[in-house]
């Protein structure tokens, strides 16, 4: 994991939707750089499918996109989610950018743009958010418990050995327990893919009794792995 990063439940997971794929590169490559977990959509279809398996902290969604186009996208995800929105939008999009504020996007920016603009736009945006955010620190699954602020991980009461790698992957889980999350976004800032799964297998170990046939840290197939609390 990010080296710079001192709380792994601190870590802020973004969705980044933009049909122009060096875009959506040149963001995930800086954003990654910054401490942030990045998924990346190219349209509103595959960002509402990867939405359905995991909490995002902020989406910065493109304005202009064949399909759903950002602002109809806005509207949608507003229905059901407070999810805070920045909608990247081009200088001529005047119209566009009020509309998008009053659909519900928390700020704009206009391309061309800096990423280190961005960057503090979102901090604002997510320093906002977390005063209004309701959170149970603890996960339980079976006789286990997982205090994600304090890092403390126990069975009945007993404090359990994780590894730094192995403390930080389960958090990660936990924070999004009862859904499926990719090896890709497990894998955060700079985590190789497979080392995922051998994080996973060593938590295995750890936790379940049979960890051939895990009851906690399960495998969805296609989709990830699953924690899935009591």
């Amino acid at each position: 994991m990010d080296k710079k990063v001192k709380n792994i439940s601190n870590i802020k997971n973004l969705l980044v939707v933009d049909d122009d794929q060096r875009i959506r590169e040149l963001l995930k490559e800086y954003l990654i750089k910054e401490g942030f977990i990045i998924s990346t959509a190219d349209c509103s279809e595959n960002a509402r499918e990867k939405m359905k398996y995991v909490n995002y902290d902020l989406i910065i969604l493109d304005i202009m996109m064949p399909g759903d186009d950002g602002l109809k996208f806005t509207t949608e995800i507003r229905l059901k989610s407070q999810t805070p929105i920045i909608l990247l939008t081009a200088k001529s999009e005047i119209d566009s950018k009020i509309e998008g504020l009053e659909t519900g996007a928390d700020d704009y920016i206009t391309k061309p743009f800096s990423p280190k603009e961005l960057v503090l736009r979102i901090n604002s945006i997510l320093k906002r958010s977390n005063k209004n955010k309701i959170f149970n620190p603890e996960v339980c699954f079976g006789n286990y418990t997982l205090n994600i602020e304090t890092r403390d991980f126990t069975k009945s009461g007993k404090r359990i050995y994780l590894t730094e790698k192995e403390l930080n992957l389960l958090i990660l889980l936990a924070e999004g327990a009862g859904k499926p999350i990719s090896r890709e976004d497990l894998a955060g800032v700079d985590e190789p893919g497979r080392a995922i799964d051998v994080g996973i297998n060593r938590l295995r170990k750890k936790i379940e009794d049979d960890p051939t046939m895990p009851l906690w840290l399960q495998t969805v197939r296609g989709k990830g792995y699953i924690l899935r609390p009591n």
